[in-house]
């Protein structure tokens, strides 16, 4: 069969397969809506986990960064993972037993107070919508080239997948929909990496390849430093980003990841504060098969890709070429006027733009491998994305429903009125985040490096001084998460949107980008909130208590929505 057959047929039946998940554990409950009941087992939440935190940022953009970017590109690998270990040890049986079903949930009753409620509500919200304009247009690209529709198109379908399974299952339907999406996603990611791997170093295990030897005896590393070199450009294990920066990025991706709302949460929908601690290590595994694998993938593909297009005519340009030219993420110019493709660091004399989001998709067709993995690899693409994205409107839908509407605007409204309330605010929050996705403000990865920056700036200060602080008070979190979240989105639109062309080193603030500022921003957050905390009045004595409690993770402290 040809590619698309089988790609329309690899997808539609992952794509039954989740409705009919979400059919099958629809939410009848605001518990199950929220918390999937609280009755998820470890090893299930793991999966789910897993793929709520492996965006399409991860399937499908990661690796292409550090293709390009090659050693520039493991803040990435550092940041992501390192924050998740971060979430598991630190945060999660913590938040557990608080037995909250929300972040703004936790932030209201901790800090007492529906002004801090509605602060982290309005920060859940703008986290959130950032986060998923990455995934829809990852959603739209896959959509894109191997369904032959426009990326907007693409966007669409993919909102009416998440709208049906999202709005009708609730945590329930997301949190078995997405262990499906997880079994999809990374055997899609694996079985090109293996096949890869053997055909460049004959070797069937990718992590080993990455550091093994090509069919000549050159290492595969020493090879491709020395192709780039070749071209023009860095090295490719050598960084160019100044040190500050790299840390600043590293460890805004590794705060926010511990700060992401639509990750914490998934954390209520075991039943013991010991199951959450048990999810958190099989997540962590099953993330660990994919991150591993990511280098490896990033330089077998950057390789075939330089072998592939470096001074090859035209007219001979493989068929993958003509493929993702259609989408308009690939293009060539014949600057030279010699019919040849020109791949080279200096950009009046580089003829080929190639957007960076293609790579892990457009790998398994460079490297010559069969149509059948070039489909499960657009299968795996979309599961990445959509689990993501379902993951994030639930966190929207809550936070209106739950924590704005019953908790703060309407609090005598029924069960049953707040679960219709989330429904519609689902429903609204996947037509803004269709939007975001056909107008993105940056390719994938860079969309979601925002969006962690800003959850490190507003939620992390306010969650660990909210579990390791008898002292911060109402007044301390609420000035922290302002100043915050109002600064680093105030640095990110300056730089991105407002004056693009001081987007670089010597006019950030200490050599800082607009992706690291996280953490400048999480510094000044934790800083503002312990002097307001000073200057004003202690909690009450319940509130240091249950602080005092939450340390002490005993018994399964079950959640509640009220």
């Amino acid at each position: 069969m040809d590619v698309m057959t089988l790609t329309y047929l690899f997808v539609g039946v992952t794509f039954a397969i989740y409705i009919g998940i979400a059919i099958w554990s629809r939410a009848g409950s605001t518990s199950d809506y929220y918390v999937a009941g609280g009755g998820v087992p470890p090893i299930a939440n793991g999966m789910a986990t897993a793929a709520d935190w492996m965006s399409a940022a991860s399937f499908i953009s990661m690796a292409g960064i550090i293709a390009f970017a090659g050693y520039d590109g493991s803040v990435y690998l550092m940041g992501w993972t390192g924050g998740y270990v971060l979430l598991a040890l630190l945060l999660a049986p913590y938040l557990r037993k608080f037995g909250k079903f929300t972040v703004p949930d936790f932030v209201g009753d901790r800090y007492y107070s529906s002004t801090a409620r509605l602060v982290a509500v309005v920060c859940a919200i703008f986290v959130s919508f950032t986060y998923v304009a990455g995934q829809m247009r990852g959603v739209g690209i896959v959509f894109s080239r191997f369904l032959e529709v426009d990326i907007n198109t693409g966007v669409l379908i993919g909102m009416a997948i998440v709208f049906f399974y999202a709005v009708l299952g609730g945590m329930k339907g997301i949190t078995y929909t997405q262990v499906a999406q997880y079994c999809v996603l990374i055997f899609a990611y694996m079985v090109p990496a293996i096949f890869i791997s053997l055909l460049m170093t004959g070797n069937p295990i990718p992590q080993l390849g990455f550091g093994g030897q090509t069919a000549d005896g050159t290492y595969l590393l020493d090879k491709l430093d020395g192709l780039v070199g070749d071209l023009g450009f860095s090295a490719y294990t050598e960084g160019t980003k100044p040190a500050i920066d790299m840390f600043a990025i590293t460890l805004a991706l590794m705060v926010g990841t511990a700060g992401l709302p639509h990750v914490i949460v998934r954390f209520f929908t075991v039943p013991k504060v010991r199951d959450a601690r048990r999810s958190a290590g099989w997540a962590l595994i099953f993330i660990a098969i994919l991150y591993t694998t990511a280098p490896a993938i990033a330089a077998f593909a950057r390789v075939n890709l330089i072998d592939s297009v470096s001074d090859v005519p035209y007219a001979e340009a493989p068929s993958w070429v003509k493929s993702w030219e259609k989408t308009g993420l690939i293009s060539w110019e014949d600057k030279n006027g010699d019919g040849a493709m020109q791949y080279v660091a200096a950009k009046d004399a580089n003829e080929m733009k190639i957007d960076r989001d293609i790579m892990v998709l457009a790998n398994p067709e460079i490297a010559k491998l069969p149509n059948w993995v070039i489909a499960l690899v657009a299968a795996g693409g979309l599961a990445a994305a959509l689990s993501t994205a379902a993951g994030l409107l639930l966190v929207i839908s809550t936070s209106i429903s739950h924590d704005l509407l019953k908790k703060t605007l309407m609090p005598g409204i029924t069960e049953k009125q707040e679960l219709l309330f989330a429904r519609i605010g689902a429903a609204v929050a996947v037509c803004v985040a269709g939007y975001l996705g056909i107008n993105p403000p940056g390719f994938v990865a860079q969309v979601v490096a925002f969006a962690f920056g800003l959850a490190a700036a507003s939620f992390f200060p306010a969650i660990i001084m909210g579990i390791f602080s008898k002292r911060m008070n109402k007044e301390g979190a609420i000035a922290g998460m302002v100043t915050g979240i109002t600064l680093t989105a105030a640095y990110i639109v300056y730089f991105k949107f407002v004056h693009p062309e001081l987007n670089s080193a010597e006019h950030w603030f200490l050599g800082i980008s607009p992706e690291g500022f996280g953490t400048v921003g999480m510094v000044l957050n934790f800083a503002v909130a312990t002097v307001v905390s000073m200057l004003t009045k202690a909690p009450p004595q319940a509130v240091q208590t249950l602080v005092g409690e939450i340390r002490v993770p005993r018994g399964a402290g079950t959640a509640s929505a009220h």
